[in-house]
């Protein structure tokens, strides 16, 4: 039978216009990693994609149909058809696709087109064709793209700032983590898969909308939290041309307040009420601390760690800053300050500008954002 069905094949169309896609994969193989623009809107439960699967190996594609009908009766069929439905009703230039583009995908396709007289295209090679298409856009892109690193001590601002250029693409964002010992976010990272996925997006939205234009990131470690930078990216980052950002101490410890304690303390409250905040908070602050330990030494640490407990007990309690700020200070000037340094000195060759964020900005927007 000769399919009819939309398809699409133009995959950098997809991603570039921020098509809304409908992810007809098992909860399982969206968890482990999937693109911005989707929804997961299974054709299976992972147990009914399990043994179908089981079914397709042993007796083929005609018995895994036979047996996908079986498990889904026809109350869960048409709940599954209108969640689809409402789907496309509320994006209407959506597509959808399964891991290959395949049985999945064409079977939605169909029922969609039967019983809710909808026609929406599917993607031709569905997911594993998409994440190809990303990691081989990623690597040409990272090795072609005009990149301008932002660098700066802890604290310096260097997030705020990134996010005023016109075209940066902002790593910590996307791997949800500020990058340090104490940069863990309340919610978990993403999935590797699904970093990838949004950095490749990213870099390719900003290339071809200027290429011939420089595109800023902020300076990184191979790994970001628990994730790691996609190497090709990493490899053209050590080669960039560095800016530095120079920032008083004194507003360094009020932005690592704001960052570390001020924003994540009433989020905690809004999630677990005060008492389960405070408790989470102080916890998070202690091991990071303890995560830090070898460095700091067993007299640092049993110093420091003494100093988080009464500073957060009295900020608690009075919402004085006064001793977690002198907490942040001895953190920032005696430990990351001086591993900052000795980082940087090794790269100063690619430094091309130094400046407060007002001076940076405006070198940026006169040289970069014309």
């Amino acid at each position: 039978m000769v399919d009819h069905a939309p398809k699409e094949t133009d995959l950098k169309r997809v991603f570039l216009e921020n098509i809304p896609l409908l992810d007809v994969r098992a909860p399982v193989e969206f968890n482990a990693g999937a693109f911005p623009e989707s929804t997961n809107l299974p054709l299976l439960t992972d147990e009914e994609r399990h043994l179908v699967g089981i079914r397709y190996k042993t007796q083929g594609q005609d018995a895994a149909i036979a047996l996908g009908y079986q498990l889904v009766d026809e109350h869960q069929k048409q709940q599954r058809i209108s969640h689809w439905a409402g789907f496309f009703q509320t994006h209407p230039n959506g597509m959808l696709y399964c891991f290959r583009g395949g049985l999945r995908s064409r079977l939605t396709q169909r029922m969609l087109m039967d019983e809710a007289g909808i026609t929406v295209p599917r993607i031709v090679g569905g997911y594993k064709a998409m994440r190809r298409f990303l990691l081989d856009q990623l690597e040409m892109d990272a090795t072609q793209a005009k990149l301008i690193v932002l660098g700066g001590r802890t604290g310096t601002g260097k997030t705020v700032l990134l996010n005023q250029c016109q075209r940066f693409v902002d790593l910590e964002g996307i791997a949800n983590h500020k990058g340090s010992a104490f940069g863990q976010e309340l919610e978990a990272q993403p999935p590797q898969i699904s970093i990838d996925n949004e950095i490749a997006i990213q870099l390719m939205r900003n290339r071809v909308a200027r290429p011939d234009m420089p595109i800023m990131l902020e300076d990184e470690g191979s790994k970001i939290g628990a994730r790691r930078v996609p190497l090709a990216l990493w490899d053209a980052m050590q080669k960039a041309p560095l800016v530095i950002l120079h920032t008083p101490v004194e507003e360094r410890i009020d932005q690592v307040f704001e960052d570390y304690i001020t924003s994540r303390y009433q989020r905690l409250i809004q999630m677990t009420g005060r008492e389960l905040a405070e408790d989470t908070l102080r916890t998070n602050i202690l091991q990071s601390l303890d995560a830090i330990k070898k460095r700091l030494g067993h007299t640092r640490h049993k110093e420091l760690s003494a100093l988080a407990l009464t500073g957060l007990s009295h900020y608690f309690e009075t919402g004085d800053k006064i001793g977690i700020e002198s907490l942040i200070e001895q953190l920032l000037v005696g430990y990351y300050d001086p591993m900052y340094d000795y980082q940087i000195n090794k790269k100063k060759h690619r430094i091309v500008f130094q400046g407060t964020e007002p001076e940076i900005r405006d070198w940026w927007f006169s040289t970069c954002d014309l």
